[in-house]
Parts: structure tokens; sequence; C-alpha cells
């Protein structure tokens, strides 16, 4: 088994139900009513919103663990955000990090500074490469 990560995805008839598979797990995805889905999962945007913010408490954990802080319940909420710009819609992520703990200033530079290293943050800031072709 490989292992770099992969998910597979298939359209269905139904609208724009997905249904993808990772590893031995499945999730849904589809596009709400008012998109001409039938709103059975989480659109692909709140799936990339949701592999964000579990890459950066993730990650945040890891960091904590191995200096021995204990920051309690990590949440990391991840909003898209929408304006309307001369040159049209820009898109951007805001990215709200709380624990359930105190930490102290010099903490939260550091945790700060950690969360901007979580893998999948790193991919979208980036700008991954992705390389597309059409299989029989």
């Amino acid at each position: 088994m490989s292992n770099n990560p992969s998910s597979k995805v298939e359209l269905t008839s139904r609208n724009y139900l997905a249904e993808a598979k990772m590893r031995n797990h499945f999730a849904v995805i589809d596009e709400p009513l008012d998109k001409g889905g039938d709103d059975n999962g989480p659109t692909p945007v709140e799936y990339l919103l949701t592999a964000i913010g579990g890459c950066v408490a993730i990650t945040l954990r890891m960091y904590a663990e191995r200096k021995g802080w204990d920051l309690g319940k990590i949440t990391v909420n991840v909003n898209q955000k929408q304006e309307l710009t001369p040159n049209g819609i820009k898109k951007s992520l805001i990215e709200e990090i709380s624990f359930e703990k105190e930490v102290t200033e010099e903490q939260r530079a550091k945790l700060l500074e950690i969360a901007a290293k979580c893998p999948v943050a790193k991919m979208v800031k980036e700008a991954t490469e992705i390389d597309s072709k059409i299989t029989s």
C-alpha cells in the first residue's frame, strides 16, 4: 500500500451527489438545494475548510505534546470570505484558533507560527500543482 494519500470520488446520477473513498473510509459530497443539489452532504469547499481546520488542530496538538503544553480542546474555525473588488470576486480564508486552556503570549506566537506549517494549509497557500489527465 502506498504512503501517498489518495481519494477516489464518483459522481452518481443523482444531481451533484458524489461518493468518496479514502483508505477504508467513505464520505458523501453534495451541493445545497439552492445550488441544484439535494443537500446530502458537505460541499467540496466545506470539505476543504474542514481539512484545513483538522490539519491545523492536529499539527498544533502534535507540537504542544512535544513541548509538554496542555492546551485542552483545540478549536479551529475556518471560513471562506468573499469580497467584490474592481478585478472581480476575491476569495480568502479566515482561520480562528482557540484553546480550552490558557496560553502565554509567547506560546500564542509560537502556536500561530506552527499552525501555518499544517501540510494541508501549505498545499493551498503554495498553490500545489495538479497534473490532470483523462483515462479510459
